[in-house]
């Protein structure tokens, strides 16, 4: 997974529920401290660093990070209520990749020293974790026919969607199938996310986190063959396009719903980034 990974488990906790993000929030160290460990296996002295350098992360990230993902929350939920337009997608697909690749880069040089510290051990159990990973996302998004794959894309979508704007109706639900049978490209995102862990096992067995892991970190798209760059391109589209054709069919509700889902987002980072 790497330092990336750690970030986006982060991202997870902060969007696991708003009832639940302020105890997640308040708990991340204990979390990415776990997570480091089953990916690195920090012992003895390397355990307190890592520890002192997830204080550090936190400590950057409550003041100067929460309150950016505040404000974007907050004009987010004005946008939602008024109704999304095109702009308003490219808006806030731009404002999170860079909100995450200032996350990324602090992150990264906090641990760049410590990881360039790994043992041979430490990196041959990296290695078993990845291939975990790789046999887990196998498992689920690689196996069963082409409509199975979609059906599963469905639900997922569909769920997430709900969460959000509470029941969608049959005719929403129709959108959603739709996008869900657009071209599946999880065999080139699986062959990139194997590049991309080769990359980064490299870098550590050479000792180079410290040269090039903020780098590495922050250009998650840097590298990829041009079929999977074309396909992830045409993803977003389809998914630009399911998320307008739903927007002008929102009742009130569900408009007040989603809009006010992203105010009480807004709200708790705000207040966790005055703690």
């Amino acid at each position: 997974m790497g330092k990336s990974g750690l970030l986006v488990s982060l991202a997870v906790l902060l969007l696991a529920g708003c009832s639940m993000t302020r105890l997640a929030y308040d708990n991340a160290d204990t979390f990415l401290r776990w997570q480091a460990n089953n990916y690195f296996d920090f012992e003895g002295e390397a355990a307190v660093e890592l520890d002192r350098r997830i204080a550090a992360f936190l400590a950057w990230h409550r003041p100067k990070a929460l309150p950016e993902y505040a404000r974007f929350a907050e004009e987010a939920s004005r946008r939602l209520l008024r109704g999304i337009k095109r702009d308003d997608l490219d808006w806030g697909y731009d404002a999170f990749r860079a909100q995450i690749r200032g996350a990324l880069g602090v992150a990264a040089s906090e641990m760049a020293p410590l990881l360039d510290g790994l043992s041979a051990a430490q990196i041959a159990h990296l290695e078993r974790r990845l291939a975990e990973d790789n046999r887990r996302f196998a498992k689920e998004q690689l196996q069963g026919t082409v409509e199975e794959r979609s059906q599963r894309r469905f639900k997922r979508n569909l769920t997430r969607l709900e969460e959000w704007y509470g029941p969608l109706t049959d005719e929403q639900a129709g959108l959603v199938r739709r996008y869900a049978r657009s071209p599946l490209y999880v065999e080139l995102h699986d062959r990139d996310r194997k590049r991309r862990q080769a990359e980064l096992v490299a870098m550590l067995r050479a000792r180079e986190a410290r040269k090039k892991l903020v780098a590495w970190a922050q250009d998650w798209e840097g590298g990829r063959e041009p079929a999977f760059a074309k396909a992830a391109r045409a993803n977003r589209e389809a998914y630009y396009e399911l998320l307008l054709e739903l927007d002008s069919t929102l009742s009130p509700e569900q408009r007040r719903a989603a809009a006010g889902r992203m105010s009480e987002y807004g709200a708790t980072f705000a207040s966790l980034a005055r703690k």
